[in-house]
């Protein structure tokens, strides 16, 4: 059976369990603590989620590759690239989600203690804090406090809104259930945490669809359920 390796609070990691979830793929979902460093010990590769360990002993690290080949690597299940997303769609996906990198960090950073790989334990919730000071230059309280500013920012350099209205009329990213989808659904998710920040509904109805279609709910491990 496949493992898959990940935190609760990384997006990236729940790329790839909406992507086996929607295949129907058996895989053991594994999260681990966000101070887990024997497992990646164990596994031989670097301190990085999410981890997908094949049943032929591979053990691959590169989420978006691994996404580009899920209809490759778990074959005579539903497609979610082949007649679905085309090279050049995707790698413009990537080169969006690649600008907007730097703003969606930013505004992670106060709501990841939310889920229950950081927040659960008050050593590590410590230590990420820290983590955060050493990365902004900001306190993850600070970070919060400058939420709007950054959603602003972000809404403008994505065009958020139209995006949202483009999923309300299609329904999903290219009309039918692709890659994209886990790409959008799990790296906005996220932002509906910020407190007093208000995402489109099209976006939230958008959340539901894919969580509806994809058979993987995007609020599991949160401390509270959202």
């Amino acid at each position: 059976m496949p493992a898959l390796f990940h935190f609760w609070s990384s997006p990236v990691s729940q790329r790839l369990r909406l992507a086996l979830s929607y295949k129907g793929v058996d895989f053991d979902d594994r999260p681990l603590r966000y101070d887990d460093d024997a497992t990646f010990f164990e596994l031989g590769v670097a301190r990085t989620v999410p981890v997908l360990q094949l049943d032929d002993g591979r053990v691959l690290t590169d989420a978006d590759g691994a996404l580009w080949d899920i209809d490759s690597l778990f074959p005579d299940t539903p497609t979610l690239v082949d007649g679905r997303i085309d090279e050049g769609a995707w790698q413009a996906l990537l080169q969006w989600r690649a600008g907007a990198d730097a703003v969606l960090r930013r505004l992670y950073a106060p709501v990841l203690p939310a889920f229950a790989d950081i927040g659960e334990d008050e050593q590590i919730l410590q230590s990420y804090k820290q983590e955060v000071m050493h990365r902004f230059g900001m306190s993850v309280e600070e970070l919060a406090n400058d939420r709007y500013a950054g959603y602003s920012q972000l809404e403008q350099m994505t065009r958020l809104k139209e995006l949202a209205r483009h999923l309300a009329n299609s329904r999903f990213y290219l009309d039918e259930p692709s890659i994209a989808d886990a790409v959008l659904a799990a790296d906005l998710y996220p932002l509906q945490l910020l407190d007093g920040v208000s995402l489109p509904l099209d976006l939230m109805y958008y959340f539901t669809r894919v969580e509806q279609t994809f058979n993987c709910a995007l609020n599991e491990g949160l401390i509270a359920q959202a």
